[in-house]
């Protein structure tokens, strides 16, 4: 499983990237939407995994800016959002931009690894 994780928090993404990377994945880090983006081009990831809360781009940017690519440049990859804002409304507000799971943080690693599997399941079903 190749997973882009994004996150603009140096300590988190590697806490993140090592969890994803020991539950077998192959994770490319980007730091910001900017360097999402320039990674996805050179070939859409099977999850992307964002943070919500960056500067300049945020998160909501970022996966709306993917769902308008077509298919074959991975408009259509599943996608789950990290925040650590856990309210409704920001639930909602990462699904209705095109994410498909809404994860609050503090994110526990097995659980991370378990939902990425989870929402590849359900994509590919």
């Amino acid at each position: 499983i190749r997973v882009l994780l994004v996150e603009d928090d140096d300590d988190a993404r590697e806490v993140l990237a090592v969890a994803l990377r020991e539950a077998g994945a192959s994770v490319l880090e980007a730091q910001s939407a900017l360097a999402a983006r320039i990674a996805f081009e050179k070939g859409p990831p099977d999850v992307l995994i964002a943070d919500i809360g960056m500067p300049e781009e945020d998160g909501i940017e970022l996966i709306r800016s993917i769902r308008v690519l077509p298919p074959e440049r991975g408009g259509g990859v599943p996608a789950l959002a990290l925040t650590a804002y856990a309210r409704e409304e920001e639930r909602a507000r990462a699904i209705a931009a095109g994410f498909q799971v809404h994860m609050p943080k503090p994110v526990e690693a097995p659980l991370l690894a378990a939902m990425v599997k989870d929402l590849l399941a359900r994509t590919r079903a």
